[in-house]
C-alpha cells in the first residue's frame, strides 16, 4: 500500500491520471485498444533509436512499480489499466530500457485464450530486448512474468521451475528479496503441477519459508504455507509431515483478499487426491469463479482435477446434479482441448484421461484412451499424472470384469505413486491390489 500510494502521488504529480477504481469491461476494452496499438506500431518500432525523453522514462519506471504493488492491494482491472497505460505510453513516445517489463507485465495480466499467441509473441519481442539494453537487475522480474504468466500455455511447465529457481537467487543477491521470494512461491506452484517428488518438494518449501521468515514477507509466506498444507496432505495426510505454523488466511469472503484463490484452489486439489469428491466441487467451483477471465495456469488445472471430480460424481448417480456435473465435465474436456492445441506437453494427457473416464462411463470401450494419458504423462515427465491414469485405467478394467489387466493398471499405479513420493496413494492402491488378489 505505502509503495502503491507514493508512486500514485508521483505519478499525478506528472500528469498522469489515476482511476480511483476500473471497471471489468473497461479494463477488457483497454487490452483490446492495447493489443491493437502494438500491432499498429509493427515490429520495427522494437528496433526503433532508444528514447532520450528523461520524463517518459522516470513514468515508465513509476508505472513498472504501481503495478507490481497493484497485483498485491488492487483489483485485477487496476493491475490492467497500469499495465497497459505503460505500454501504450511506450508506444506512443518511445522505447527504453523500462519497456521490455512494461510489455512483460501488460501481457502477464492480459493473456487469455482469445489472444494467447499474441501475447506470447509479444512477451517473446520483450525478452529479445535484453540484447540492447542492460536489463541485468530486471532479470527476476522479467523471468517471473514470463515464466510466471505467459510461457506455460506453449512451454513445457518444467522449464518455468528451472528459470523460476534462477531468479529466486538473482533477486535475494540483487536484494529484490519480493521479486525474488515471489519467484520462490511460483517455482513451487509449477513444481506440483510437473509432479515433483513430493518429498523433496517439501524441503525446498521449508527453506523458502525460512528465507520468507528472514526477510519477513508475510504476504508470500502466507501462500507457501497453503500449498506446504497441501503437499503435506499428498504425502501422508499431514501424519508425520505437518507443522504447527498456518496460513492467516484471512476473511474468505472478502473480495478483496487476495489469498482466496489460493486457498479454494489448493483446497480443491487435497480434496481431489483423497477422494472427498463433495468438498472438491465445492471448492472448486470457489476457485474457478474467482479466476480472472481463466488468465492462469491454475485456472486450467483447476478444470482438468473439477472436471475428472464430476466424473466421479456422475457415477455415484446423484440424479440432482447429474446435469451440473456433466456440465463441469463438457467445459473441462473444452479446456483441456484448446490448451493441449498450444501444449501438448503441458495438457494432452489431461485431455486424454478426461476423454477416456467419459467414454468409461458407458463401459463401451477399449483402454487405448487410457494408455494415450498415460504415454502422454510418461512422455511429459508428470508422474502424478501417469500414476492417475493408471489408477483410472485399473479401476475401469475392475468395473468391467477383467482382473488381469487392472492388476496391471494398479500395479503402473502404485508404482507412480511410490516415485512421486505420495504414501497415502500408495496405501489406497496397494489396499486396491489387495482386495482384486483376495
Amino acid at each position: 500500500n505505502d509503495v502503491y500510494d507514493t508512486c500514485s502521488a508521483i505519478l499525478t504529480e506528472l500528469g498522469e491520471s489515476i482511476p480511483e477504481f476500473y471497471t471489468l469491461s473497461e479494463s477488457s476494452e483497454m487490452i483490446v485498444e492495447t493489443i491493437k496499438m502494438y500491432e499498429n506500431a509493427g515490429e520495427e518500432w522494437l528496433k526503433s533509436d532508444a528514447t532520450v525523453d528523461k520524463t517518459l522514462r522516470n513514468t515508465l519506471q513509476l508505472y513498472r512499480a504501481i503495478t507490481f504493488a497493484s497485483f498485491f492491494c488492487k483489483s485485477h482491472s487496476m493491475v490492467v489499466y497500469f499495465s497497459s497505460k505503460a505500454v501504450q505510453l511506450s508506444l506512443s513516445r518511445g522505447i527504453c530500457e523500462h519497456t521490455p517489463l512494461s510489455l512483460l507485465q501488460f501481457t502477464a495480466v492480459a493473456i487469455k485464450d482469445d489472444n494467447a499467441m499474441m501475447c506470447y509473441r509479444i512477451a517473446k519481442n520483450a525478452l529479445s530486448l535484453r540484447e540492447r539494453f542492460d536489463l541485468a537487475t530486471q532479470i527476476p522480474e522479467l523471468y517471473m512474468n514470463f515464466y510466471g504468466r505467459v510461457a506455460w500455455r506453449f512451454e513445457p511447465f518444467q522449464a518455468g521451475v528451472h528459470k523460476l529457481r534462477q531468479c529466486l537467487d538473482a533477486g535475494l543477491s540483487s536484494g529484490r528479496s519480493d521479486i525474488g521470494l515471489f519467484c520462490g512461491l511460483n517455482e513451487i506452484k509449477y513444481a506440483l503441477f510437473s509432479g515433483a517428488n513430493l518429498k523433496s518438494l517439501l524441503k525446498r518449501i521449508d527453506y523458502y519459508l525460512h528465507l520468507m521468515e528472514t526477510y519477513r514477507s508475510e504476504a508470500t509466506k502466507n501462500n507457501v504455507l497453503i500449498i506446504r498444507e497441501t503437499v503435506s496432505s499428498l504425502i501422508d495426510n499431514g501424519q508425520a509431515t505437518s507443522i504447527e505454523a498456518s496460513a492467516c488466511v484471512g476473511d474468505l469472503n472478502d473480495p478483496k483478499n487476495k489469498l482466496r484463490e489460493a486457498f479454494f484452489y489448493y483446497s480443491a486439489i487435497r480434496c481431489f487426491w483423497l477422494g472427498h469428491n463433495g468438498r472438491c466441487r465445492y471448492y472448486g467451483k470457489k476457485c474457478i469463479d474467482l479466476f480472472w477471465q481463466g488468465g492462469q495456469a491454475t485456472s486450467y488445472v483447476a478444470k482438468f482435477y473439477l472436471g475428472l471430480n464430476s466424473l466421479g460424481l456422475i457415477r455415484k448417480k446423484k440424479k440432482s446434479e447429474v446435469q451440473l456435473n456433466k456440465e463441469v465435465v463438457r467445459v473441462a474436456i473444452a479446456a483441456m482441448k484448446d490448451a493441449a492445441d498450444n501444449s501438448d506437453w503441458n495438457f494432452s494427457n489431461k485431455f486424454r484421461l478426461l476423454q477416456a473416464e467419459h467414454l468409461s462411463l458407458n463401459k463401451r470401450h477399449d483402454t487405448f484412451m487410457y494408455d494415450e494419458s498415460i504415454e502422454s504423462a510418461r512422455k511429459s515427465g508428470f508422474i502424478h499424472e501417469q500414476g492417475l491414469a493408471c489408477e483410472k485405467a485399473g479401476l475401469y478394467c475392475k468395473d468391467v470384469l477383467n482382473m488381469e489387466k487392472a492388476l496391471e493398471y494398479l500395479n503402473q499405479a502404485r508404482e507412480c505413486y511410490e516415485k512421486w513420493g505420495s504414501d497415502i496413494k500408495v496405501a489406497f492402491i496397494q489396499k486396491e491390489l489387495d482386495a482384486l488378489k483376495g
